[in-house]
Formats: structure tokens, sequence, C-alpha cells
């Protein structure tokens, strides 16, 4: 599948799950599993509860995305 044809959408972390795993509410109000790109994990960036972050979705299931960036607090 290209990369163009990702959702991107931003929300705010509300749960820690394990591996890598985080409950996140976009604007609004739909809740999506994220897991972290590999350039998050690589670079060892901390994402914790109420961080707002930047995240992009397949349209095939937008219940499950990839967090790509988080927003400084």
């Amino acid at each position: 599948m290209p990369k163009d044809d990702n959702i991107e959408a931003e929300g705010t972390v509300i749960e820690c799950l394990r591996n890598a795993m985080f409950k996140v509410k976009l604007s609004n109000g739909h809740i999506v599993t994220c897991t972290i790109s590999g350039k998050i994990r690589m670079h060892y960036i901390k994402i914790l509860e109420g961080d707002t972050v930047k995240i992009e979705m397949s349209p095939y299931d937008i219940t499950k995305g990839r967090i790509t960036y988080r927003n400084k607090n």
C-alpha cells in the first residue's frame, strides 16, 4: 500500500498499554489503539498519558494506527 493513502489525525494519549501500545482519543471523540513508529522507538522518545500526538491510520481499518510524532507540551 502506498504511503500516500494513510489518514493523518491528531489526538491525545488517554492510556498506556503493554508492548508500546497506546489508546489515543481523537478530536472527534473516536478512540484508536496505536503503536509507536520505528523512528520514535529508535530515538527513545517517551510518550506519556496526556501527550498530544500525530497518528496515521489505514483507510481499511481506522481502529488501529501508528504514532508518528509527539508534540512538545
